[in-house]
């Protein structure tokens, strides 16, 4: 049996106007909505619902493709309705074949019309062989018996090789395929693992596989290192993370990121420039599947029979996404209880003691462990299943279901989800159609995660909250788990998208912190960009890196044990950080205690500067006391008018009272 494609229909490669049917109940339940795992809105009755479902409940109902070109079809994927409201699947259904939609045949097994079985519930694919692969340009199901109280609804796909010969005039123009000639299949873990020993061994001076941790089943969580310094954080060089596969059965991320280890390899050996620059300037991680047990159970049922949700959760059955801190609620809370909310720490904000006691998942662990041992500048978070960019704060504040919650650095979180967007070359055709129900084209496909639904506990508000790393969420697909003969074309779809993104790590400052006696890095010490309330802080070697649109700031250093320091720094327009050290002078009582630590004697003008300040500091404690005695003995002299006599130092002591 031919091992052919799904035709498209969950990808979008099939256009509504290649749809149609016998019937439809109404606009939101067309022909148009009978796509494999297409996703209602929360309302039945509306534009966008869950499949499409006959107006009538008998056996003369068809739902219709047209393939435009001559296909050999060898089978057909069937689901039920998706909704929240409603429970309607096919139980049986018959196939008919025709070349011009006008005379038909019936799929026959054997001397009898073949009767395929359908669903037993509304979300588990099911697939139907045909007993005979047939040639057609037209193919129809037709529902014999349904759920008993439901409708007749189906969402579908539809598998079948192109039969190759001249097109036909009304077929689409077909995308040119990639030349870089990438590894374009589904990677399991096994082959995952050959992919990046291969890419080491192709690229040895460049690449580092490491790994993080485990997963619950025992699956490594293997990162590749890109870098012309494998191994090691040089000093000033930013650190870079792209994290795929949180979710086991959005599969396309982790085939991207995979595809991006050969391409970068392969264009570094060749001398492309922007490649070479990339590489010599950032230290890339790139972390391939974050869920592998997941993967692993998607993998096994294959890309369009896992459904919408298997391999979603870990195997404890945990969503990796709301499993980290919620560190949001954390700061909203303590601002609101705190006198002045501008005290509240804005950044590094602590892990709660009752986190360690939750549910945790292993390779939640894994990576937390890792955000705090590298310091990661910026960061993509690549899913599947839409077409848009996500951007912090995805929770909101109460947990509301929707509600706008930008970050302190909205501007620049708009400006990196837009530089993924308008350069994705499916985002930004103006042509495309929703993937499910939701218009993300209304708002040039990005949206603040809060605005689009309350994600508590996700990794990307974490890592801007506990760490200094920006991060961002990518919906690659409406696919979740695209089929390999997809891949060629997603990779086109993203390639510039993956390049642009990693370069917006050299936007705004850097520099480095350092002790102005000793020259040596300060770790730790806190960047604050005026009129920005979110601080940063520089790394173990004091080297720093604040993510800024174009424009003045003035920017304020400090660390305990030193005198602050203020600069006028100017980020320009050029993806080029602009440099902007600092050069800390210690106070007195700090060199103080330094020399006191080591044992060693302690310089006479340092002495001589601590008594000066600790004398200051006396004079000044001094004069407070006096004014309060002063002010206590006034009032004492003070009388009521009332009562006393109108004398005249009566008159004095009011009025100096």
């Amino acid at each position: 049996l031919p091992d052919c494609p799904p035709l498209g229909l969950e990808s979008l490669r099939v256009d509504d106007s290649q749809i149609q049917a016998s019937s439809y109940q109404a606009t939101g339940l067309g022909p148009h909505r009978g796509r494999l795992n297409i996703q209602s809105g929360i309302e039945d009755g509306d534009l966008y619902d869950g499949a499409w479902c006959a107006e009538h409940k008998d056996r003369h109902q068809w739902l219709e493709v047209d393939a435009i070109h001559l296909t050999l079809f060898t089978g057909v994927i069937l689901q039920g309705r998706n909704s929240i409201w409603s429970w309607d699947w096919v139980h049986t259904y018959k196939v008919q074949l025709s070349n011009d939609s006008v005379s038909w045949k019936s799929c026959m097994n054997g001397t009898e019309e073949a009767i395929f079985e359908g669903n037993q519930d509304p979300e588990t694919p099911v697939l139907g062989l045909l007993p005979v692969p047939t040639v057609a340009r037209f193919i129809r199901i037709n529902p014999q018996t349904w759920y008993t109280n439901g409708s007749v609804c189906l969402r579908a796909e539809v598998l079948g090789c192109r039969v190759h010969g001249r097109p036909p005039r009304s077929a689409p123009p077909r995308s040119a395929p990639p030349r870089d000639g990438l590894d374009f299949r589904q990677h399991n873990y096994t082959e995952m693992r050959k992919l990046m020993k291969s890419v080491t061994e192709e690229c040895p001076d460049i690449t580092r596989v490491y790994t993080i941790g485990k997963s619950y089943e025992g699956l490594k969580l293997y990162v590749m290192e890109i870098s012309d310094n494998p191994g090691k954080h040089e000093l000033g060089e930013p650190e870079f993370r792209y994290v795929a596969g949180m979710h086991g059965n959005e599969a396309l991320g982790r085939e991207l990121v995979l595809n991006l280890m050969q391409y970068m390899c392969r264009e570094y050996k060749k001398g492309n420039q922007r490649v070479v620059r990339l590489v010599t300037e950032t230290r890339i991680h790139l972390l391939p599947s974050m869920n592998p047990d997941g993967y692993e159970e998607a993998y096994k049922k294959g890309s369009e029979l896992a459904g919408w949700a298997d391999g979603r959760f870990t195997f404890q059955g945990i969503d990796l996404n709301h499993n980290f801190p919620d560190l949001n609620t954390i700061m909203w809370d303590a601002e609101l209880i705190a006198e002045d909310k501008y005290k509240v720490p804005n950044h590094y904000i602590p892990m709660p003691e009752y986190y360690t006691k939750e549910d945790v998942a292993p390779v939640t662990r894994a990576v937390i462990n890792w955000m705090q041992e590298i310091p990661f500048v910026l960061s993509a978070n690549l899913h599947g299943g839409e077409l848009v960019v996500t951007y912090p704060y995805d929770c909101t504040r109460d947990w509301v279901p929707k509600e706008d919650t930008p970050t302190a650095d909205n501007a620049f979180f708009r400006w990196l989800a837009t530089v993924y967007a308008s350069t994705n070359r499916v985002m930004s055709n103006p042509n495309r159609r929703h993937c499910h129900y939701e218009d993300f084209q209304a708002h040039n496909n990005i949206i603040n995660g809060g605005a689009w639904h309350t994600v508590p506990g996700s990794m990307n508000d974490f890592s801007y909250l506990h760490n200094n790393c920006f991060e961002v969420t990518v919906e690659l697909s409406c696919d979740k788990f695209p089929h390999v003969s997809e891949l060629p074309v997603e990779w086109e779809n993203n390639k510039e998208s993956l390049l642009i993104y990693m370069e917006q790590v050299h936007r705004g400052l850097k520099g480095v912190v350092r002790d102005k006696a000793t020259k040596r890095g300060i770790p730790d010490a806190i960047i604050k960009v005026e009129d920005h309330e979110h601080d940063i802080r520089s790394a173990a070697d004091g080297d720093y890196w604040r993510l800024l649109n174009p424009g003045d700031y003035k920017v304020v250093v400090w660390t305990p044990g030193y005198y602050p320091s203020t600069r006028q720094c100017r980020v320009g327009s050029e993806p080029r950080a602009t440099i902007c050290d600092f050069a800390l002078t210690r106070t007195p009582v700090q060199r103080l205690k330094e020399i006191r630590a080591k044992g060693g004697r302690i310089p006479q003008d340092v002495e001589l500067r601590v008594r000066a300040l600790r004398l200051r500091k006396l004079r000044a404690s001094t004069k407070v006391l006096n004014q309060r005695r002063e002010g206590q003995h006034d009032l004492i002299g003070c009388t009521d008018p009332f009562k006393a006599d109108s004398t005249t130092t009566t008159t004095k002591n009011f009025y100096r009272c």
